[in-house]
């Protein structure tokens, strides 16, 4: 859910994040952008801000005042590009793109900026406009459904109802995906805006979109080379770019419970999902059963597990293995987040999972409950 509330969590940003700095500058030339509104329920004098999104934080970069009317103006001239948040108050806020040459018109009720705004004269500020409505409706249904979703999860493990808990974790992953397919389609539509690079750089995983992403950057590096959100998803995917689906995977060599070293290329020829999990992490635990389950079936058939912890004791990591019943090979360096493997993997959470086949090329990634043996099914005939 994290990728799915990020813009969220910009829009919501407190007083702290509004530091204050040398403003633009007001004159208006032709280069420069204008930002003009007109808001309702604002009576004169009421204070407009303008800031940008730097790395961590909205940086004040100026303000104005209503007329009579509600109406406002912002101008100025910017180095490049960026995302900026136009605001009355903390809770009354919306995002627009500035750039060099933009004449924008943003209109809305001063009380109720976050759903009633529009924004005219940017396609750039459009779509991110789309992308935040289409993101904030997702967190809204997932407020509302996931509270019964967990009960009846918890109401089935406790029955030990194990095809009901799947089924549960099912429609909560996809209700979960759903937000991130519109938007993966609206960058896919966008591939030249600085939009999509900032989304594929921080909102969604570019793990997960590593072809959508690589894609975006390369056309972003003709044209739009020097933009700091174009470097940021390049520096973003470069890590990736071992672990892409295609490439041979990095060695692994940790320790296994019994003492001595097990490289994941001592188990070439056959079909390895490196399974990277905690006895620590309660999703990790939850998942345990369907990967059990598919390995049961398919380690009779050119199918093995490489479990890497992400332990730090030692007893609990081998207490874990004994109660879920994992009975393939497992490996650790008990350095917890700070795994030799994690890093050269990029791993940010956990669980995760790695499909190799028999040459130890990437053919899947983060494959869980039917989605795994659906894979297996169809490798192993």
């Amino acid at each position: 859910m994290k990728s799915l509330l990020y813009l969220g969590a910009l829009l919501g940003m407190a007083n702290a994040c509004n530091k204050n700095t040398t403003p633009t500058t007001s004159g208006t030339d032709g280069a420069g952008y204008q930002l003009s509104g007109q808001l309702q329920n604002a009576p004169a004098g009421t204070k407009v801000y303008l800031a940008e999104l730097g790395e961590t934080q909205f940086v004040s970069r100026d303000t104005a005042t209503t007329d009579d009317k509600g109406q406002f103006k912002f101008t100025g001239s910017l180095p490049e590009a960026g995302l900026y948040q136009v605001k009355t108050s903390d809770q009354n806020q919306a995002l627009v793109v500035l750039s060099n040459g933009s004449r924008l018109e943003l209109t809305g009720d001063a009380n109720q900026l976050p759903t009633t705004y529009t924004v005219k004269g940017s396609p750039d500020s459009e779509l991110l406009k789309t992308i935040t409505r289409t993101l904030e409706s997702s967190q809204r249904q997932m407020q509302q459904v996931m509270p019964r979703l967990e009960q009846r999860y918890t109401q089935a493990a406790q029955a030990g109802r194990q095809d009901s808990m799947q089924a549960i974790q099912r429609q909560a992953e996809a209700l979960q995906s759903q937000g991130q397919r519109e938007v993966a389609r609206l960058v896919r539509q966008n591939p030249n805006s600085v939009v999509s690079a900032f989304v594929l750089s921080s909102v969604l995983n570019p793990d997960d979109n590593f072809t959508l992403a690589d894609s975006v950057a390369t056309q972003l590096k003709v044209s739009q080379p020097n933009s700091r959100y174009t470097k940021a998803l390049v520096a973003r995917l470069e890590p990736l770019r071992a672990t892409a689906l295609g490439t041979t995977a990095p060695e692994i060599s940790l320790t296994a419970p019994d003492g001595k070293a097990l490289p994941l290329t001592s188990l070439r020829g056959k079909y390895v999902l490196i399974d990277f999990w905690a006895s620590w992490c309660g999703p990790c635990r939850r998942e345990n059963p369907n990967v059990v389950k598919a390995y049961n079936k398919y380690k009779g058939k050119g199918f093995e597990i490489y479990g890497v912890s992400f332990d730090q004791d030692r007893a609990k990591w081998l207490k874990a293995i004994e109660a879920d019943g994992l009975t393939w090979k497992h490996v650790s360096d008990l350095k917890g987040w700070e795994s030799a493997a994690g890093q050269t993997y990029g791993i940010k959470s956990i669980p995760a999972s790695i499909l190799l086949d028999p040459q130890g090329r990437i053919i899947g990634k983060n494959l869980r409950g039917e989605a795994l043996e659906a894979k297996l099914a169809s490798v192993l005939k």
